[in-house]
């Protein structure tokens, strides 16, 4: 393990060195990090990937206000930004841990001072099983693994005998035609008694991923399904007195629903992991927002309580890089910057020669790998304009940067934020 702090601690000094590593785009002149950089006065090489920081700050308070209110732990999923810097932020503001996908994720998670984190995976693998167990028995953190079957329970076992430490394990609940986790009752419970038996793993709850049903009636089934876990936990922690019963579960579209059946469970605590709130989007995620806010007006429900809302914070900057034809512009950003899966960037205003101007009507229509293809019918924009836009889905641009800029209400990088990717 030693080894193994050593690589993250220097990776973490070399975020915090004086200059960008030499090939990190999105960066200014020079590479040096200290300074307040104006992205309207092109300042910072373009294409560039930023948040506000006001709107993050806002959503952060938004989403723990919202956990506090239902009487829930908040536990966000750090997979979206694995960015130390906002773990960071997301614990001052109250969170209770963080969320990861896999051990090296639980890494980044410990050295941004997580003491809980919850892996919402499987962990498969002696190597990967072992850092877990080292997580654990050298920084004294609680991370909590997911297992639906016997044979992930005895591998557990036989790492955490060799480690000699004790490892806290949540039952995955799954659903038919879903993804992971137990789809029978009697699996959960052939399950808990395997953990019980084992002198090195302690069985502290249920985790479950509503987001994979949907469907007319996706609502009503999650609210089944989710009274379902509890139900198994409720049956679990009597038969073993469990001294610690944790629920989880909520993505970053039902957290609400989640959140409503996890209220005030009586000696059960119920956890959330919703990932997306802190960035945000102008695409899928605030769709569900929307529809978070409608469900909350129709039962006049908590969200309705906590003033304001999510509001989007990433955008990315880019040249106008080609007019080849009427109508047709060609922006210098594509897949390997921005994500695509779930809609193209939305072009939300257009600066030229450091001023701002009104935007005529601008269609993303197609990426390539460093080329965006947009229809502009009316004309009205040259070479070297700059077009900021918000994007859909952060996760899958997120990934794509080494270094986020943070931005002032004057479009000024005064901050970068490393990603860990």
């Amino acid at each position: 393990m030693d080894d193994k702090k050593q690589t993250c601690d220097s990776n973490f000094q070399a975020a915090d060195a004086e200059t960008f590593p030499f090939g990190t785009k999105g960066v200014p002149i020079g590479r040096q990090k200290q300074g307040r950089y104006s992205l309207k006065d092109e300042q910072v090489s373009l294409p560039c990937a930023v948040v506000r920081q006001g709107a993050i700050e806002n959503n952060l308070q938004w989403m723990q206000s919202f956990a506090h209110h239902h009487h829930v732990k908040l536990c966000p999923h750090g997979k979206t930004t694995m960015s130390p810097d906002l773990f960071k932020q997301q614990l001052e503001e109250g969170a209770w841990g963080l969320t990861v996908a896999s051990p090296a994720q639980a890494e980044v998670a410990v050295m941004a001072g997580a003491t809980n984190i919850i892996i919402a995976n499987q962990v498969v693998g002696n190597v990967n099983m072992q850092m877990v167990a080292e997580l654990i028995k050298q920084y004294g953190v609680v991370v909590y693994a997911c297992v639906d079957s016997l044979s992930n329970v005895h591998s557990w076992q036989a790492i955490a005998e060799q480690e000699q430490v004790t490892v806290p394990l949540f039952i995955e609940l799954g659903v038919q035609g879903g993804r992971c986790g137990c789809r029978h009752a009697e699996d959960v419970h052939a399950i808990a008694a395997e953990i019980q038996a084992s002198p090195h793993l302690s069985l502290r709850g249920i985790e479950v991923y509503e987001g994979v049903i949907n469907g007319e009636h996706a609502e009503q089934d999650i609210r089944q399904f989710l009274q379902l876990a509890i139900s198994l936990l409720e049956a679990l922690k009597s038969k073993y007195a469990l001294k610690e019963a944790i629920v989880s579960g909520a993505g970053s579209a039902w957290y609400d629903v989640v959140a409503e059946e996890f209220n005030a469970l009586n000696g059960i605590t119920g956890v959330i992991r919703p990932g997306c709130y802190a960035i945000h989007d102008t695409g899928i995620y605030e769709s569900a927002q929307n529809q978070v806010q409608a469900r909350a007006s129709a039962s006049q429900g908590v969200a309705c309580d906590i003033s304001g809302d999510l509001v989007s914070s990433l955008e990315v900057w880019a040249h106008v890089v080609s007019v080849p034809e009427d109508g047709k512009v060609i922006v210098g950003i594509g897949k390997r910057d921005v994500a695509f899966d779930a809609g193209l960037p939305t072009i939300e205003r257009l600066i030229r020669e450091g001023v701002e101007q009104p935007l005529p009507v601008m269609t993303a229509t197609k990426v390539m790998d460093q080329h965006m293809f947009v229809e502009a019918p009316n004309g009205g924009l040259n070479v070297g304009d700059i077009v900021v836009m918000s994007t859909s889905h952060p996760c899958l641009t997120f990934d794509k940067w080494r270094f986020i800029g943070v931005v002032d209400e004057q479009d000024c990088v005064v901050n970068w934020m490393p990603t860990c990717f």
